[in-house]
């Protein structure tokens, strides 16, 4: 824990890689892969009511099913 303290300044070993870890870690864990879905279709429907044409250059113009 203190090696990873002390390198944390460094950009490739830097504390703001941790999300980007989970994010690509999460493929992997059936739990948070379910968990990570629901937040992108809650997401593409915000998306689709107050910014209907970036959502639909994003990918979440309802053709591939997400929010349904």
């Amino acid at each position: 824990m203190l090696i990873g303290g002390i390198l944390g300044f460094l950009p490739i070993l830097g504390f703001w890689m941790i999300p980007l870890g989970l994010v690509v870690l999460s493929i992997d864990i059936p739990t948070v892969r379910r968990w990570r879905r629901r937040m992108i279709v809650k997401i593409g429907n915000w998306m689709k009511r107050h910014y209907p044409v970036l959502a639909e250059k994003a990918g979440f113009n309802g053709s591939n099913n997400i929010g349904k």
